[in-house]
């Protein structure tokens, strides 16, 4: 009698990836106890009282795993009907957030209510994974035509610039996550790459922009990323105009004038060589504009748009870094690229977290016996910097299980996002793994000192009750979307 039920009136309970809810309570609950054996107190032993971190985030955590089976049992049609909306109240809520929210540490974006603070932001994630995954199912919507990308753009955008506003950068950050799911919807890989070269461009210009060729008055840093936006242009070109048949006379005469302008400020009279090969680059780009008007090939405009986009990029790098910029920011940035070493100050932070990680040793101190932590040498340890408690309490083998769960539960979002049917859960699914895995990385890489110090919480192990029910929002919609997946399709 059962095989004969309509397939779309079985519970969602029955098609529900339980294996995911499985790594999602692991997660959980090896983030309560992380938490636990950064705030514990001796003095306080009572970590289910609502007065301690750990009793408040207990509560948190039954909140969480309630609100995610509610979602459940909502019909998966109410995410798609209800996005749009569900993103406009978001914005407005955001954007009434600095006047209604009181300054912590220099950041307006948090909102009291009673005896609880809840950040917006962290809900914004969610708000804008729905309404990017409906508009991207739209019928035509297609990344290759500009108007449907820039409506994709502005979908992102507009929350982010929100969050800047909020003085809260490091949330704002987590936005950029969303251009992989462009990405892996068709766009550009054009668009990704300039991205990436942005990052390399003001790396290496800030990071040697004091050191010097030897023998001449040329910065290295300059020098190098002038070099490199020569070579990206013509890789460009080689990519997109493969008929482009003067490729290689631009890259040997481009390296036989700057090799001259070398030799010469090296034998005869230094000087500042940069300037050629800014030449060279001005002059490549003006020629590809002179190709594209005359041949009316929209390909030779973006290459060259690419170019002086990069140039523009790179000297507007140094004034956003000492103008823009806070003080502090600054120094980060200094410190995390070896200009400066600041460990009293700026990289006080990451050089304690390096100092209980690497005191955890193979097996760990073991629970609550850390002494980087119980002493509170790390500020921010049950929060930002959670993943050093890890690491003292738990050594290596603990911090590897921790990356082996998060590791599988991204395995499984690839797998589940690549099975849906409909372009609104497919983009909606990737959004969700693209903010995961940008958390991980981010905040376990600065953690490690290997990212900057933005701010980030890492998923389902930081305390807090607004990136917990933020990420159980993200996780438990795609699983309700899933579900309903499975059921037509069976």
């Amino acid at each position: 009698m059962n095989a004969n039920l309509d397939p779309r009136k079985r519970s969602s309970f029955a098609t529900v990836d339980w294996l995911t809810i499985m790594l999602y309570l692991l997660l959980i609950t090896c983030g309560w106890f992380s938490v636990c054996g950064a705030s514990y107190d001796m003095e306080h032993p009572d970590i289910l009282s609502w007065d301690s971190r750990t009793g408040k985030q207990l509560a948190w955590m039954g909140c969480s795993v309630t609100l995610g089976f509610v979602l459940l049992m909502l019909e998966d049609k109410v995410y798609d009907t209800l996005a749009y909306f569900v993103y406009l109240v978001m914005l407005v809520v955001l954007a009434l957030t600095p006047f209604l929210a009181t300054d912590i540490k220099g950041s307006y974006s948090w909102i009291r209510l009673g005896s609880i603070s809840l950040q917006p932001a962290e809900f914004a994630k969610c708000a804008t994974a729905l309404a990017l995954a409906k508009t991207m199912n739209q019928y035509g919507f297609t990344l290759q035509n500009w108007k449907d990308f820039a409506r994709a753009g502005i979908i992102i955008i507009l929350p982010m610039t929100l969050i800047i506003l909020q003085r809260e950068t490091g949330s704002a950050l987590v936005f950029l996550a969303f251009f992989l799911v462009l990405y892996r919807e068709g766009m550009p890989g054009c668009f990704l790459f300039s991205g990436i070269a942005a990052v390399i461009y003001f790396v290496i210009g800030v990071r040697f922009s004091i050191e010097t060729l030897p023998g001449t008055l040329t910065p290295i840093g300059e020098f190098s990323v002038l070099l490199l936006i020569f070579i990206f242009t013509l890789g460009m070109l080689h990519t997109y105009v493969p008929k482009f048949r003067a490729l290689w006379k631009w890259l040997i005469s481009g390296f036989v004038l700057i090799m001259a302008a070398l030799a010469f400020s090296t034998y005869l009279i230094p000087f500042d060589i940069a300037w050629v090969t800014l030449g060279i680059c001005i002059v490549l780009a003006s020629y590809l504009a002179y190709r594209s008007l005359r041949e009316r090939s929209i390909k030779y405009l973006y290459v060259a748009l690419f170019s002086v986009g990069s140039l523009s990029l790179f000297y507007s790098s140094d004034y956003v870094l000492n103008n823009v910029l806070k003080p502090h920011q600054q120094t980060r940035i200094r410190v995390l690229l070896g200009m400066e070493e600041d460990i009293t100050g700026a990289g006080y932070n990451v050089n304690q977290s390096k100092i209980a990680i690497g005191s955890g040793g193979l097996e760990g101190k073991g629970f609550l016996n850390g002494t980087q932590t119980k002493l509170k040498y790390v500020p921010e340890q049950d929060t930002d910097f959670i993943f050093c408690t890890v690491g003292e309490e738990e050594g290596f083998l603990g911090s590897a299980v921790v990356l082996g769960l998060f590791l599988g539960l991204i395995l499984r979002l690839i797998h589940l996002a690549e099975r849906q049917t409909t372009t609104f859960g497919r983009v909606y699914g990737y959004s969700v793994l693209s903010i995961f895995l940008f958390h991980v990385f981010i905040n376990i890489g600065m953690v490690l000192g290997l990212t900057p110090v933005i701010g980030i919480p890492l998923p389902f192990f930081s305390y807090g009750g607004s990136s917990l029910w933020g990420f159980t929002l993200l996780l438990f919609i795609f699983l309700r979307i899933d579900a309903g997946n499975k059921r037509t399709t069976n």
